[in-house]
């Protein structure tokens, strides 16, 4: 039989783990020596420290270290889990694992997501406007595996009561504002999960789509995302940046790819480790990605972004609400901020010895959104209809 015909060889889970062992230890030890990560350290006026705030710039990422006590994490563990174990067991059915009726199914974007396991769901396809051009490699899953498994999940703010007092956190609006101004605007919010020996891959890619041609481009201008880590985040099962790709523009991954020999593991990117607690900030123009979770270990992403309010105003609707041909004018950019403003009191309910972040946009309209059921009600319940993607 000629070669050429030989059936392609199957990448078990276990060969897959064995052969990122050097791409991995190579990006501990690049990550060491930028030593991009510490605490999270506001000036007197509130501001992000200027010293931080030059290495984001610089770098496109931060790790700020023990953000989020361990009675906060515990919190939010819980309810990440509860959203978890409510899921339908299968993307199309109506109920959970116990037999109760799936979280969701009264929602008007419902709140999960599923793949196979250890797939690349987007790379090479067109979807989110073909933002992942190039796919990770699809090692097979032990035996046993689910055919699907959860992969994302939606509505942080409205499914878990945990994930909107974090959502109010003061410490990280003060990041936003630094970044983006007073006048700072919400993107949206996922949480990423990759179970142990399951969990598929996000591709290499740039979140951005809308403003690579702009005339006023530069390297802050498609925002920032946050994750908040809920569990210790391994070099197994992380997110991988490639450090400075905010500042070049609109990158060529398909062709990185190929310039690597076809290896999805680009060289000079770095692992953001972190232990449960920790915070990433992650520039939304830096190629960053992740593999098929190969590893022993979980990882739950608390995912949500900002933007600089003049990047928002007047844009089209991209990613996933593009078919939504939405316009992002001044009514949908209040209604969608206004779930910032609901999350800050929120948390100053359950934590009132707390700072209270001022939310500049909502300046004397404070009362008028206190946390209460009709709030809930009129603000956060869909909230994630109103997303700002671009």
């Amino acid at each position: 039989m000629s070669a050429a015909l030989a059936a392609p060889q199957v990448l078990s889970r276990a060969d897959h783990d064995a052969g990122m062992r050097a791409y991995r230890l190579a990006g501990e030890r690049l990550a060491a020596e930028i030593a991009n990560r510490g605490p999270l350290r506001l000036t007197d006026d509130g501001q992000l420290h200027p010293d931080i705030l030059a290495a984001y710039w610089r770098h496109g990422y931060y790790i700020f270290e023990g953000v989020i006590d361990p009675a906060e994490v515990a919190a939010l563990q819980r309810d990440a889990q509860n959203m978890l174990q409510r899921a339908p067991v299968t993307p199309e059915g109506k109920v959970d694992a116990q037999g109760r009726p799936a979280l969701g199914l009264d929602y008007v974007r419902f709140p999960f997501r599923y793949t196979k396991p250890l797939s690349d769901p987007w790379g090479g396809t067109d979807a989110l406007n073909g933002r992942h051009p190039a796919q990770m490699a699809q090692p097979q899953a032990d035996a046993g595996a689910p055919e699907q498994v959860v992969f994302l999940m939606y509505s942080m703010c409205q499914s878990m009561p945990s994930g909107l007092r974090l959502y109010g956190h003061p410490k990280l609006l003060a990041v936003a504002q630094s970044i983006n101004g007073a006048d700072f605007v919400p993107f949206n919010d996922a949480i990423f999960v990759k179970q142990p020996g399951l969990g598929g891959s996000v591709a290499w890619h740039q979140d951005g789509v809308t403003h690579w041609n702009a005339p006023n481009w530069d390297e802050g201008i498609h925002g920032f995302n946050f994750q908040v880590q809920i569990y210790p985040t391994t070099v197994g099962n992380c997110l991988w940046v490639i450090p400075g790709s905010h500042k070049l523009g609109k990158a060529d991954i398909k062709r990185m790819v190929e310039a690597n020999g076809g290896s999805e593991q680009l060289p000079g990117a770095v692992p953001l480790v972190c232990e449960a607690g920790d915070v990433t900030i992650v520039n939304r123009q830096a190629v960053h990605g992740s593999f098929a979770n190969s590893s022993p270990d979980i990882r739950i992403s608390l995912t949500f972004g900002f933007h600089r309010r003049s990047s928002v105003l007047g844009q089209k609707a991209a990613l996933s609400l593009t078919e939504t041909n939405a316009v992002y004018d001044e009514g949908r950019i209040f209604e969608r901020a206004a779930v910032i403003q609901v999350a800050i009191d929120a948390r100053h309910q359950a934590f009132p010895d707390q700072p209270v972040f001022a939310y500049q946009p909502f300046a004397g309209l404070e009362a008028q959104f206190r946390f209460t059921p009709e709030t809930f009600e009129r603000v956060i319940r869909d909230y994630n209809t109103k997303d700002l993607s671009i």
